[in-house]
């Protein structure tokens, strides 16, 4: 077994402790064994790598106190609760007040190993998620938009840095979706030109009719419909940059003139025969070769020569999949908080199923399924069946023979599927009805085999 973490086991009976602690340290797992919650509760830290199972009954400090202490110290810490005098009524009453599991001595070794298992994976979830926000955090408001730890990230973010306040015009190529126009806006937001006008302009958004208009403008009169003067594009952005998203886009007959632009720093509106100067550094952008563009005789050799001065090429996501939970845990936290929803763990199967995938539309395709799971709107990838029912259900359970821990198990079971049969799947009444965290039900629902869809 591979689990990582540790198991922090209270109880006051020591003989018993020691014995838990030979058998799970034969499973893998590293335990420390407290006789006192004291003592316990004054190693926690909260980053501790694991989680706490403690007694119920014990002298000074019991466990439902200790748990109260632990989350209130750290909520997101599993605490599993053992006893050996215990009832339903109490069981679900810690379950409510945060309890991840509730379990009857004498405790069966595969079943404490199950639960222990399942909470270290909680846990281990929980601080891999602090990690990425403190990542997040950490990046400034310039490079924002350049997340990821991978190699080819840390070389372009170099790239950036080396070129940003040079003069040279620059080309980006990538893929759809890869982020050209945030490079863009980095590249002129790192430059000296960042007080200065930032121009977006679109090539393959333009009618042709009027591509040379909204670049280099017009005088009044100068064709039907121009009533008065128009400043283009190229002209209000002096001293800024211009960005030219889809230059492939471009027809044939403007990229004559944009050629002359680049060369001689001058535009004329349409209409006059004054030459304007400006200062401008141009970025363009393509997701297609312009070299086999030029051979096509779809885009002019000479204008490629002259805007591929610095060619900046962005990796597909695809090659760099360990910047995904990174990018997609920011795109979740920026949606929630947008919607003013509260981010959840994600889970390591889902986390697989995004590494896996094959992500043709990039950062773009993850951003719009970032936000549909924060939405609630994504498959979670619960691969257990869901166990089908009707709204009046009332069927009693059969709980003779069982253990306390198995008997609230399905005292749990059928009051979460009772509720989700009521409410029609509807998650918020059902985190209502059942007044429990919204992580806690996921886990719940995940244990049981619940998906949503098959209620509503």
């Amino acid at each position: 077994m591979n689990t990582c973490g540790k198991i922090m086991m209270v109880d006051d009976d020591q003989k018993l402790g020691q014995s838990y602690k030979r058998s799970l340290k034969r499973l893998g797992l590293e335990i420390e064994i407290y006789d006192s919650a004291q003592k316990a509760l004054s190693d926690l830290t909260s980053d501790w790598p694991g989680i706490v199972v403690t007694d119920i009954m014990m002298p000074g400090i019991d466990g439902l106190t200790v748990m109260k202490k632990v989350k209130y110290f750290d909520p997101d810490l599993p605490v599993v609760l053992v006893t050996g005098r215990g009832d339903i009524p109490m069981a679900v009453e810690a379950i409510r007040d945060g309890a991840y599991d509730f379990l009857e001595k004498p405790v069966e070794m595969e079943s404490l190993q199950k639960v222990m298992e399942h909470a270290l994976e909680k846990r281990r979830f929980v601080l891999e998620l602090r990690k990425l926000r403190a990542q997040i955090a950490s990046y400034d408001q310039s490079s924002l938009t350049l997340m990821g730890t991978s190699p080819s990230m840390e070389q372009l973010r170099k790239i950036i840095r080396n070129v940003a306040d040079s003069q040279s015009d620059i080309l980006i190529c990538g893929e759809t979706g890869t982020g050209k126009d945030l490079v863009a806006r980095c590249l002129h937001n790192q430059s000296q030109r960042r007080d200065q006008p930032f121009v977006a302009i679109n090539c393959g958004a333009i009618p042709e009719a009027i591509f040379e208009s909204e670049l280099f403008g017009h005088e009044a009169g100068a064709f039907t419909g121009a009533d008065q003067k128009r400043i283009g594009k190229f002209e209000f952005a002096n001293q800024g940059t211009v960005f030219l998203d889809e230059i492939e886009s471009m027809p044939l007959n403007m990229q004559v003139k944009l050629l002359r632009v680049l060369q001689e720093r001058v535009v004329e509106r349409m209409g006059s025969n004054k030459l304007i100067p400006i200062n401008i550094r141009v970025i363009a952008a393509t997701k297609v070769d312009l070299k086999d563009a030029c051979d096509r005789g779809q885009f002019r050799l000479d204008l490629f020569y002259r805007l591929n001065v610095i060619q900046v090429c962005l990796p597909p996501l695809r090659e760099r999949k360990e910047d995904i939970p990174l990018l997609f845990q920011y795109f979740v936290e920026q949606c929630c908080k947008n919607h003013n929803k509260k981010p959840s763990v994600i889970s390591s199967k889902y986390y697989s199923r995004l590494i896996e995938s094959p992500w043709e539309g990039n950062i773009r395709e993850l951003k719009n399924e970032a936000e549909k799971y924060a939405l609630g709107m994504t498959d979670d990838f619960m691969s257990a069946p869901a166990i089908h029912g009707t709204a009046d259900s009332t069927q009693a359970i059969a709980l003779d023979g069982l253990t306390l821990s198995k008997k609230v198990s399905e005292y749990e079971k059928k009051l979460i599927e009772n509720e989700l049969i009521r409410s029609k799947g509807n998650i918020n009444k059902t985190l209502n009805a059942l007044q429990i965290p919204r992580q806690t039900l996921r886990d719940k629902m995940k244990k049981f085999g619940f998906q949503r869809e098959n209620y509503i």
